[in-house]
């Protein structure tokens, strides 16, 4: 079994060479296509729902480098009540 977005990811990582140019911009994936490339997350996202409705489809920014995102158990969470 396939977790969703998994192959889009997959794809995602095969084509980041060629999508490499493109950097700082949103690609569009759906199943194993490459969809197109767009200049907001928003177009993309927008397009998305056009062309695919419901199923399931990927936003990415494109990174070559892909930034480490770090969260630390130690911060207090926003929504707990302070005392």
């Amino acid at each position: 079994m396939t977790m969703a977005l998994e192959k889009e990811l997959a794809v995602y990582k095969s084509k980041l060479p060629e999508l490499a140019g493109d950097e700082g911009k949103f690609v569009l994936i759906h199943e194993e296509q490459v969809v197109d490339v767009y200049g907001t997350y928003e177009d993309a996202v927008k397009d998305g729902y056009a062309r695919f409705k419901l199923e399931p489809f990927l936003v990415k920014e494109i990174h070559v480098i892909e930034q480490v995102q770090f969260i630390s158990r130690l911060l207090p969470c926003h929504t707990s009540r302070g005392k």
